[in-house]
């Protein structure tokens, strides 16, 4: 997906491992951006992404993680040292940049992954900069809500990008939710998450997952079995069995 315009710059590049998007927002060409979980390729993703900057003469000031699975973070690290930007990420989470496996199932894939590349332990970047969420930021042009969504992990975030796009994450996929039976998810939580996080906003919005096509929180509201009360209430009554 690309969209050049004359407000905005968007586009994604699917990692090798698991489909991750990482989304790279800029308002025009010869500007500021910023990207969103740089994922898991070979050996980086950061060539691909270096890439893009290059295309349209982009600056990158920051990387936005909306959790710390593996799947989203493993670049963060490699793309703060190649550009020296901070990383924002949900104070929940922040411990998984330098322990994953705390989140991910034991001898999962993620780890088999890892064990092919022969890496054996993890870094933060130098600048990590954590959010509780509701903090309003301003990076690159773009004011952007933080929201904290747990469910998927304790520190799963969204982020509302102009009132225009939600980074939505494994929080909501088209027609799809994140899963909540790996370490820190919870069925209860994300039922919460999904009601008064979810439910709650605008169906103008823009949905950009972290897995997958596009959609709109209308779409999702009228297309997705994982919004209707019926599921929910389920879920709800499942308590934390994922």
């Amino acid at each position: 997906m690309t969209k050049t315009g004359a407000s905005v710059i968007l586009e994604v590049i699917p990692a090798q491992a698991f489909g991750t998007n990482c989304w790279i927002f800029a308002p025009s060409k010869n500007s500021e951006a910023f990207i969103v979980d740089p994922g898991i390729t070979a050996p980086t993703i950061v060539p691909a992404v270096s890439e893009v900057l290059r295309r349209f003469n982009l600056k990158p000031i920051a990387t936005l993680i909306t959790h710390g699975h593996l799947d989203h973070t493993f670049s963060v690290f490699p793309f703060s040292q190649e550009y020296g930007v901070p990383a924002y990420i949900q104070q929940r989470d922040r411990k998984l940049l330098t322990n994953p496996y705390l989140a991910l199932e034991k001898n999962g894939q993620s780890a088999a992954i890892m064990a092919n590349f022969g890496i054996t332990s993890f870094s933060e970047p130098e600048d990590v900069r954590e959010f509780v969420g509701g903090e309003k930021l301003s990076l690159a042009g773009f004011s952007i809500e933080t929201i904290h969504a747990p469910g998927h992990t304790a520190g799963s975030a969204m982020f509302v990008v102009n009132d225009e796009y939600l980074i939505s994450g494994d929080v909501l996929f088209n027609n799809g939710i994140g899963r909540t039976d790996m370490p820190t998810g919870s069925a209860s939580t994300m039922v919460d998450t999904l009601i008064n996080k979810v439910l709650t906003l605008d169906d103008g919005l823009n949905v950009l997952p972290g897995h997958g096509p596009v959609t709109t929180i209308g779409r999702e509201r009228k297309q997705s079995p994982y919004l209707q009360s019926d599921y929910l209430e389920k879920m709800r009554k499942g308590g934390d069995r994922g």
